[in-house]
């Protein structure tokens, strides 16, 4: 087993190779503008410190957010790329679930990141491993108004946590997503025969960018 695993749902552009017992060799870099930009050439980092090839990989593992719509498409089409080309499966985790896995909590406790727009994605958690609501994109100020006494007292994980502490107060890392956290988690599940998401984009809103209103479409005469 060989897995190969990408996230750029979040500022972090992460990737980690993982041969199903360990970390073989991961890199993540933070740049909300960049993930088309310095993907592919910490793929080819990541692969070179391992000493192994692109072709040996068995697996693609890939985070598919909930994100913003530019970065998230970026390590989805760039896995599902590889998965075409290597002939190999590619497999989608929920990327609040590799936090969530990497913050290591045995308790119940919140995933949250930033969504923009004074938003954050969030999710529920029994434990690092075990997510008990779906994704979902809220404002903080609701989120508590509508779940406080559901969320009260509840570590928060994530970069969300960070930028709204007065909703927020008992902040955890990891801040940022880490591919090292979602190939080991992948490689559990494999192990354990669970299932996986398609590679497909969770996005829980429009794209921040929108064609403007009264667009003319010019056509040559």
């Amino acid at each position: 087993m060989l897995l190969l695993a990408v996230d750029t749902a979040t500022p972090a552009v992460t990737v980690a190779l993982h041969d199903g017992s360990s970390v073989l060799a991961a890199e993540s870099l933070v740049d909300a503008r960049r993930h088309g930009e310095l993907l592919l050439p910490a793929v080819d980092r990541v692969l070179a410190r391992a000493g192994r090839k692109l072709d040996a990989v068995t697996d693609v593992i890939v985070g598919v957010g909930p994100g913003p719509y530019t970065g998230l498409r970026v390590g989805l089409v760039t896995a599902s790329t590889f998965g075409s080309v290597l002939g190999v499966p590619v497999r989608g985790l929920c990327t609040l679930d590799g936090l969530a896995y990497a913050s290591g909590l045995t308790e119940p406790f919140v995933v949250a990141t930033d969504a923009r727009r004074k938003e954050v994605y969030w999710a529920r958690y029994a434990d690092s491993r075990t997510r008990l609501t779906e994704p979902a994109v809220d404002r903080p100020g609701d989120l508590a108004d509508r779940f406080g006494d559901e969320l009260a007292g509840l570590p928060v994980v994530g970069a969300g946590a960070l930028l709204y502490p007065e909703v927020f107060p008992d902040a955890r890392g990891p801040e940022h997503q880490s591919a090292e956290a979602l190939a080991a988690l992948a490689a559990e599940r494999i192990a354990a025969g669970g299932e996986f998401l398609a590679p497909l984009p969770l996005y829980l809103r429009r794209p921040d960018a929108q064609v403007p209103k009264n667009y003319k479409v010019v056509t040559p005469k």
